[in-house]
């Protein structure tokens, strides 16, 4: 007996809809890759990764100082986000009366709405100063004068743990909610108490769906450009302190790609190429991860 037509259309498109979001992706790799290649085949990958000076001016490219400063901002990040996210959403998914849980989901997911630059100016003129005053009234006599001015690693990952908190709230929740409730109702038959319940059961069965949220929103951090132009400093010089300003991967594509020519454009491109991998590997890294830890389930 033949499948009607639909039932043999609907698969094809899906799978068609599936392969052009894979060829999407790589041409998007392909095109950044093609236009780094010449300057990483004229100064060489690692030197180009490892370079300690970002010297547009005199051909001198190194990114290595962005390559940290991106990192620092992105676990500076999710470091605040990922239990406060995590929180909210065991917080929604558990606790929340209807009502209460209704507006919290609804304040989360407006923050997801806000525009990058009003984040950026939101860090400008509270999480900036906030900074500067703990930096200077705090640790004033053991930080030099950049560090004082509140432009840095403390606040890009303010600013970057609330932009990704939607991501994790939402799709943790997700998680949690998606546990059988067999498994709840068992461990209350065995007396366990609710927060036992929820941490030793719960969670550890919810671990792929939240370790799925912290891994988007880690990418939503990696790729941030606008806010962290506004709250980072900017300086491209490795990083002393937490205190210290820095420049990202997507910060420093950001600022000298409208003027770049020549050489200079060609190391963006490289830098691009160099974020494209840093966000492959941090993303690969955490589904396996994520991986082991439902197979040892």
């Amino acid at each position: 007996m033949s499948l009607p037509v639909k039932e043999r259309f609907y698969p094809k498109l899906l799978m068609l809809c599936a392969l052009t979001s894979i060829l999407v992706v790589v041409l998007v790799g392909f095109f950044v890759f093609l236009q780094g290649y010449p300057l990483l085949a004229k100064k060489g990958f690692f030197s180009f990764l490892f370079g300690m000076n970002w010297l547009p001016g005199e051909g001198t490219f190194g990114i290595l100082p962005m390559v940290a400063g991106t990192l620092a901002v992105t676990f500076g990040s999710l470091l605040i986000g990922v239990p406060l996210g995590v929180t909210t959403a065991i917080f929604l998914a558990e606790y929340a009366p209807k009502t209460i849980a209704f507006w919290t989901r609804r304040s989360v997911e407006l923050l997801a709405g806000i525009p990058s630059v009003v984040y950026g100016l939101f860090g400008m003129t509270i999480i900036v100063p906030a900074v500067r005053f703990a930096a200077v009234n705090w640790f004033g006599d053991l930080l030099s004068p950049e560090m004082k001015t509140g432009f840095g690693i403390v606040a890009a990952s303010l600013v970057l743990a609330i932009m990704i908190l939607p991501t994790i709230v939402n799709i943790s929740e997700d998680a949690l909610r998606a546990v059988p409730h067999e498994y709840k109702e068992g461990s209350y038959a065995l007396g366990v108490p609710r927060w036992q319940t929820i941490f030793y059961n719960q969670l550890p069965a919810a671990r792929a769906g939240i370790t799925a949220g912290i891994v988007l929103g880690m990418g939503r951090a990696i790729g941030e450009t606008m806010a962290i132009l506004m709250v980072a400093g900017n300086a491209p010089a490795l990083p002393r302190s937490i205190f210290s300003p820095v420049r990202t991967l997507s910060g420093n594509i950001g600022l000298e790609m409208a003027y770049a020519s020549g050489d200079h454009a060609q190391a963006l491109f490289a830098t691009g190429v160099v974020l494209f991998l840093v966000i492959m590997l941090l993303n690969g890294f955490a589904l396996l991860v994520a991986g082991k830890g439902v197979r040892a389930r």
